[in-house]
């Protein structure tokens, strides 16, 4: 073996020895063996380089930070400048930027303390037939119906009121909300939910149909437009109200709804663009008769009674159909209604009391469509 003779028959490499020194400053201390003049030399060059400096990557200076800061709070300052001279920038988030606010109600679960705020004097168009109407923050079909929790009442389980209760659900969506019905059909579901051994129903549903006239008015239980004079805008009809029971006569489930239903409408001519709207209140109140003690069918109810204010649906009308008003077919010569002014969406008071006052009154005014 050579002890002090030409270094390139070394046996530790330039390789190994570079990888000794970077594990020596880390805190390795086992050398490699037989270090050798080139080793040393080695050693002595990686020292003599510059270290290039750990975690670059993250790396950012100083003055950049401060410089991004100032512009964040630039901007923020210039934002708050612009909401203070048009907060409509914000307000529009919420109300679509037409003034109507469509923020969406929460289920109606009693019954309310005022009308509903007025909303800025917005017309309804094609594209958003319910701009400008409080309906705009209303639930869409049955979704605005609210169904209270069952319980076991008369003789019907929970599961039996729970079962009754949607059924009732289902005859105000055949009556009031079925596109066949609202477009002038007859409204054979509906039907089939009344208890075909009423004798005051199946006269009323005769005539009403074959004959209609002020007494006999289909449109007092069921929502129909005549189809060569109006159609209905989109397949949305907006709805608020609730459902209420309790027990009946002869231990019967006494079934009360209330419910308001807002109807935006054309002319049915093609082409037509003005929109108005037609909204209806009706309240309807059956009884789910035990079997054992009424003479009844399966799944059917008898009416106890049902009554409908409406606005802008025609007044002393006989058709068996709404007939709304629009703007540019109004009748300047005609005489004003001598009935009292009504807010169609204020359900803050009873229907039946709304309408014993305005008995004999002729027909009233709408404050709002």
């Amino acid at each position: 073996m050579n002890s002090g003779g030409d270094q390139s028959g070394s046996s530790v490499s330039d390789e190994e020895w570079e990888r000794f020194v970077r594990e020596s400053e880390e805190g390795v201390r086992e050398a490699p063996k037989e270090p050798s003049a080139r080793a040393r030399m080695v050693t002595r060059r990686l020292r003599e380089e510059p270290v290039p400096p750990t975690g670059w990557r993250e790396h950012r200076p100083p003055r950049k930070k401060r410089q991004y800061k100032y512009v964040i709070g630039w901007l923020a300052a210039f934002a708050l400048l612009l909401v203070a001279l048009r907060p409509s920038l914000v307000t529009d988030l919420f109300d679509g930027g037409d003034g109507t606010d469509t923020t969406p109600l929460a289920a109606e679960s009693g019954r309310p303390d005022a009308p509903p705020p007025t909303q800025d004097a917005q017309q309804p168009t094609l594209d958003e037939p319910f701009r400008g109407s409080p309906a705009a923050r209303w639930a869409d079909g049955v979704d605005g119906i609210t169904v209270p929790e069952a319980r076991a009442t008369g003789w019907m389980s929970r599961a039996q009121v729970r079962q009754a209760l949607g059924k009732t659900r289902d005859f105000l969506e055949r009556s009031s909300l079925d596109a066949g019905v609202l477009a002038g059909e007859r409204p054979e579901e509906a039907i089939a939910f009344i208890n075909p051994h009423q004798q005051d129903m199946r006269r009323f549903l005769r005539t009403a149909f074959d004959k209609p006239t002020e007494k006999y008015d289909p449109t007092l239980l069921f929502s129909r437009f005549d189809p060569h004079g109006t159609r209905l805008v989109g397949d949305v009809v907006k709805t608020r109200g609730r459902m209420t029971y309790e027990e009946g006569e002869r231990g019967a489930l006494k079934v009360s709804t209330d419910v308001t239903f807002v109807y935006p409408v054309v002319r049915a001519e093609e082409g037509s663009t003005e929109v108005t709207r037609v909204i209806v209140r009706r309240s309807v109140v059956v009884a789910w008769d035990n079997p054992a003690t009424v003479v009844t069918e399966p799944g059917t109810f008898g009416m106890i009674s049902f009554e409908s204010s409406n606005s802008n649906a025609g007044c002393d009308t006989t058709s068996g159909y709404y007939e709304p008003g629009f703007a540019d077919d109004a009748d300047t010569t005609a005489q004003p209604h001598d009935g009292a002014t009504v807010d169609p969406y204020d359900r803050s008071g009873s229907l039946t009391e709304q309408l014993r006052a305005d008995a004999d009154k002729g027909c009233g005014t709408a404050s709002r469509s």
